[in-house]
């Protein structure tokens, strides 16, 4: 039977290729975002009479991608090994797409397969491992489903079996046939039904503590602050800081959850001008985190967002930090009032200035993470300590050395749910539940926000969300030092 299929993979070597991307919309975002991913310094023009706000975000942060804004011309294709067609517009594509072949130029044209001469695949990257996998243009939403499948299944210690491969290749003093015998040998359990029972694990944990505490919580302040006999007046009388407290959860879980960071700073900065006291003030935004965090990490575990090697060096530590914090803070709350608050303020201000030291952050290239663990012990002592700062502090670190947006918010978001259920329990173990109205609030809000910013994570402006984030920080915490003064 004669193959349909006559597609002949490769992998290009892009060091010395230059790249033309004809349009700055959606898809033009897309295909330069898929270009940076595979190589950070690839050389990329991008032409076009609008740019998309996080394209012009990409565009500031990479020396190498060059922006021309203005319709495209023929001496676009001056230099250009390969032409990547990006607009709305059949026939300016069509256009283009004559004129480079004309120029012997390679071209790719977004859902046009006639007008292709290559097809960008979806691929998986795992180290030096890299899997290329196409439709033939046919349904490139099962090459994104084939994609997630792989990465899901391939483990990500996969790079130090490769690296023990070649090493054992390199040091084999046998003939060919000898060392491919061994090499079949020592890589045929590649060939069994790979297990992936990992995630139900993964989520059946995060479903069972959440649910667990969950009802902890609700029987206790039920039997203790709330008899039935009171329940409809007292749902009749909540407060309006619950409905205050609602927006702020939605919020600040929006974009905790799509940028990693500012649920906790944002919503203590906003009750500590309430006058709450600070131990409830981190125990509620636990309480409350504890339930969103681990619907938004359980979502970043689903879409593919975390990485499991890392997020044990981050969550064990991360909870000693938080258990320390939440026991010193309970301590000097309660005798230090002014002084406490006083600590939190320059700290909230410290992190809102840190906030947007990172909106301005160029990409860096990837480095070297040392002290994992540390970084989580030290993030989940100041998180439990000031009610909030796990992002800022442990988000900012890991984006700073070079490490994936998409998969560092995943991997923090989940671990942040670990850390903030032991902080959690350790408030609640020495106040009980205080605030309910405050605490509903947040859960609430959180909660409807957190699979939303989830499924937003890397597609929001980060930039701008940042930033706004770090006035709000700044701005709360000035005004409760004022008040202090």
């Amino acid at each position: 039977m004669e193959s349909t299929n006559t597609l002949f993979p490769v992998f290009l070597k892009t060091e010395t290729a230059h790249f033309l991307i004809v349009g700055g919309g959606n898809v033009g975002l897309e295909k330069a975002e898929t270009l940076l991913k595979q190589n950070p310094k690839i050389r990329i023009t991008i032409v076009a009479t609008y740019f998309h706000a996080n394209l012009k975000e990409i565009i500031q942060q990479y020396d190498n991608v060059n922006a021309i804004e203005r319709a495209f011309d023929e001496e676009d294709l001056v230099g250009k090994d390969y032409v990547i067609i990006a607009t709305d517009k059949p026939e300016v594509n069509l256009a283009v797409r004559e004129l480079a072949k004309s120029k012997g130029i390679k071209v790719n044209a977004a859902d046009q397969p006639a007008l292709c001469d290559f097809y960008l695949g979806s691929i998986v990257n795992k180290g030096s491992l890299k899997i290329a996998i196409s439709t033939n243009g046919k349904s490139p939403i099962l090459a994104r489903r084939m994609r997630e499948y792989f990465t899901e299944v391939i483990p990500d210690d996969i790079e130090d079996n490769l690296t023990v491969l070649n090493d054992f290749r390199n040091n084999h003093k046998g003939n060919f046939a000898e060392k491919l015998a061994d090499l079949n040998k020592i890589t045929e359990n590649f060939n069994s039904k790979p297990k992936i029972k990992e995630s139900k694990k993964f989520k059946q944990l995060v479903f069972v503590l959440t649910l667990s505490f969950l009802m902890l919580f609700t029987g206790y302040g039920l039997s203790t602050f709330i008899s039935i006999a009171d329940l409809k007046f007292s749902l009749s009388s909540i407060p309006n800081e619950f409905y205050g407290m609602l927006l702020i959860g939605f919020l600040a879980q929006l974009v905790d959850g799509a940028v990693g960071l500012g649920y906790g700073v944002t919503c203590a900065t906003s009750m500590m001008l309430l006058g709450i006291n600070l131990p409830a003030i981190s125990g509620s935004i636990h309480t409350a985190e504890m339930f969103s965090s681990g619907i938004s990490g359980y979502s970043h575990y689903k879409f593919g967002n975390v990485n499991k090697k890392l997020l044990y060096w981050l969550a064990i530590p991360g909870v000693i930090g938080a258990i320390s914090g939440a026991v010193l803070l309970i301590y000097l709350g309660n005798k230090y009032v002014s002084i406490a608050y006083t600590v939190l303020s320059i700290y909230t201000m410290i992190i809102g200035i840190r906030l947007i030291i990172l909106a301005f952050r160029k990409v860096n290239e990837k480095k070297k993470i040392k002290h994992t663990g540390v970084l989580g012990f030290s993030g989940g002592f100041l998180d439990a300590f000031g009610g909030g700062g796990w992002g800022p502090i442990v988000t900012s670190t890991l984006l700073s050395k070079g490490r994936k947006s998409r998969y560092v918010i995943g991997t923090v978001s989940l671990a942040e749910f670990f850390v903030t259920l032991a902080a959690a329990l350790t408030f609640f173990y020495s106040l009980g539940v205080s605030h309910w109205y405050v605490i509903l609030g947040l859960i609430i809000g959180g909660s409807i926000a957190a699979p939303i910013a989830a499924k937003l994570a890397g597609k929001l402006p980060q930039k701008t969300a940042l930033l706004l984030v770090a006035a709000l920080v700044i701005v709360f915490s000035c005004r409760m030092i004022l008040k202090l003064l």
